[in-house]
């Protein structure tokens, strides 16, 4: 007799709040909240008649004003965010052309919580990766990368710290038939603060974003800000995230999860 199977669910995604150490400043979302009492106007112009005294308690309903990017919080870039072509020159498309079918994919994580913040991680680096957790990639996999980013996030060193995936490792993932990667890092890339350390040194602008900008060559989803990857077994199981659906948006909000089938008891 087949056993049932039950359901098991890791969330991979931060809270949006107001936090000063998610972002840089000008990037930073603001949530403003209005409560049940401040939400009377509201109401009372949608009812014309209604006194606040006849609704339960007073209370009218809650709600949140909310300023921020596409980029804010858990999300995945689109292919426009890289540039304005990819795959041979043709026009990067929006995250709501993003296919569906990418969105709910078996999971692959890759540790990399050792490499030193700033580490520009290679593919050679990716292949061990996959040699010692003794998995061989699919194509469609989503590929996620646990950084020592994920312990530090809403705290001052978190936009510095982590390791990033550089052009190389990128377009290996890639060419192995990768579509859908995610970091718990802010960025893809190494951190910023890093890179303009090495570009002030080398004045070499081929390791500017470099990771994201392998997506001129082939056009994939890329989700950043991911949480509790340290949770999570090197493979076992599937991830959703399907993006916010923004017209022609170069990135969009995603509820991302991890889900695992585990054999009833």
């Amino acid at each position: 007799m087949i056993k049932p199977r039950k359901r098991r669910f890791i969330d991979l995604s931060v809270t949006l709040e107001n936090n000063p150490y998610t972002d840089p400043p000008p990037l930073l979302p603001k949530i403003e909240y209005m409560n049940h009492k401040e939400g009377w106007p509201e109401m009372a112009a949608m009812f014309p008649g209604l006194e606040q005294h006849q609704m339960p308690d007073g209370e009218a309903w809650a709600g949140e004003f909310i300023t921020l990017t596409t980029h804010s919080g858990t999300h995945m870039d689109a292919p426009w965010h890289y540039a304005s072509t990819t795959d041979g020159g043709k026009p990067a498309w929006g995250i709501d052309e993003l296919p569906l079918d990418w969105c709910l994919r078996p999971g692959v994580k890759l540790d990399f919580r050792d490499k030193p913040d700033g580490h520009v991680v290679t593919a050679a680096e990716i292949q061990a990766e996959l040699e010692r957790i003794g998995y061989q990639l699919q194509p469609l996999d989503i590929v996620l990368v646990n950084t020592a980013a994920g312990a530090v996030f809403g705290k001052p060193e978190y936009l510095d710290t982590g390791c990033g995936i550089g052009r190389e490792g990128t377009l290996w993932l890639l060419e192995q038939g990768v579509r859908v990667v995610g970091t718990d890092a802010w960025s893809w890339d190494a951190p910023f603060s890093h890179t303009r350390r090495k570009f002030e040194e080398t004045g070499d602008p081929s390791i500017i974003w470099e990771g994201h900008k392998a997506g001129r060559d082939i056009g994939y989803g890329q989700m950043e800000k991911l949480a509790n990857l340290e949770t999570l077994p090197p493979f076992g199981f599937e991830v959703a995230c399907f993006p916010y659906k923004i017209k022609h948006a170069s990135a969009g909000f995603v509820r991302a999860v991890a889900i695992f089938d585990e054999p009833e008891a």
